[in-house]
């Protein structure tokens, strides 16, 4: 297992800052659009906010209700009651921070440590309790940020009048699109014992192949949008289908309970619709190959539909500048996506980690512990 360091320590406090603005921002952009009597743009950003939060609250409870099974009920009570409240992250960042700060600042040098050492112990628990807030932004940013970014995009392209509060929008959408895929993936190295270290120029180069992919598409729906909506909602409703469809075949277990894992399908599902999703951890080369030839496909359809729907817009200095950037962002995507993995991408498994079962009460707790990573994988 790899160490929680100092910087992972302030990292994850930015990460906490971080969201507490995004919040702030959300509530901001979605009061002005309410004063200027853009009613709808204010409610449709509220939604988002709140599906998000709902969706990501009750899957956060559901793992604390896992994690501390047979333990004190008064105590799953409380936890009940704030997420309830809709602050069930908050708890996991207290856990976070508090086991973070142990490890980080009072590290002792244990290489020759076994496993039921305390300090050892509080370093898995500081990394598990890390992952799972990356696995709950994960949610987040694929309920809330993206389609966010949609909707700002859109508006901006709509409107062409652009505001200072519909910028700051954009950039932390981007950011938070940016950072919670970043520190997914370095999460799911640090928290599982079969996977490589995710070094800085694999990092970036995961970083610039999903966004500008992300990027690209959003600007494409966009595009279909403005061209008809009832088109752009009957082809995300279809997309949407198709992920559902996906993850039902894969037959998934990534929750103990039936209810739990629709949930879990219909998220993934969503996910779907704005980037590729490896939901079983295997090799899928082909599948990838797929997806991202059907947004190409997709993508240049849609440009070529405006030139013969609407030839007038074609000329206009917006459409050709959006055009551009549609068509730039998809090839770099793809062109960092090929060469992530294919000379940069840490290796999957390594044979010893894969074959070695761990036996007893201990081992029981660590299969569940990395079992749910282990299932929630995106590649």
């Amino acid at each position: 297992m790899m160490k929680f360091s100092k910087q992972n320590f302030f990292v994850l406090v930015g990460g906490m800052i971080i969201y507490v603005v995004d919040i702030g921002v959300d509530f901001w952009v979605a009061s002005k659009y309410f004063c200027q009597g853009q009613y709808s743009w204010s409610i449709l950003i509220l939604c988002f906010r709140g599906l998000s939060s709902i969706i990501t609250q009750i899957f956060s409870y559901e793992w604390f209700k896992n994690d501390w099974e047979g333990t004190d009920t008064g105590k799953l009570k409380l936890v009940f009651l704030v997420h309830l409240f809709h602050c069930g992250i908050f708890i996991r960042y207290w856990f976070a921070l508090k086991y973070g700060c142990q490890v980080a600042f009072k590290q002792t040098s244990g290489r020759g440590a076994s496993e039921a050492d305390p300090s050892n112990l509080i370093q898995k628990q500081a990394i598990d309790a890390v992952t799972d807030i990356n696995m709950l932004r994960m949610f987040k940013t694929f309920l809330e940020t993206t389609p966010q970014l949609f909707l700002q995009i859109y508006i901006l392209m709509e409107h062409g009048k652009t505001h200072f509060y519909q910028y700051a929008a954009v950039i932390m959408s981007f950011c938070g699109i940016s950072l919670s895929m970043v520190d997914y993936q370095i999460s799911l190295r640090k928290s599982l014992p079969n996977k490589d270290e995710f070094r800085v120029l694999s990092k970036f180069m995961y970083l610039f192949y999903k966004l500008l992919t992300i990027t690209s598409w959003i600007l494409s729906i966009s595009l279909i949008t403005l061209l008809s909506v009832r088109i752009s909602v009957v082809l995300l409703i279809f997309l949407w289908i198709c992920g559902f469809t996906w993850t039902l075949k894969q037959h998934t277990t990534f929750c103990k309970s039936k209810k739990m894992e629709y949930l879990y399908r219909t998220v993934v599902g969503i996910i779907l619709i704005f980037s590729f999703f490896n939901i079983k951890g295997r090799r899928t080369k082909v599948c990838i190959s797929i997806y991202y030839a059907t947004h190409t496909v997709v993508t240049l359809g849609i440009l070529f539909v405006y030139m013969f729907w609407k030839p007038s817009i074609i000329k206009e200095i917006r459409f050709t500048i959006v055009s551009i950037l549609t068509i730039s962002s998809l090839v770099l995507g793809i062109i960092f996506l090929v060469v992530y993995y294919s000379q940069l991408h840490p290796t999957y498994c390594r044979p010893q980690a894969c074959s070695d079962e761990v036996d007893g009460v201990a081992g029981q707790k660590e299969r569940v512990k990395t079992g749910r990573f282990q299932n929630f994988l995106m590649q």
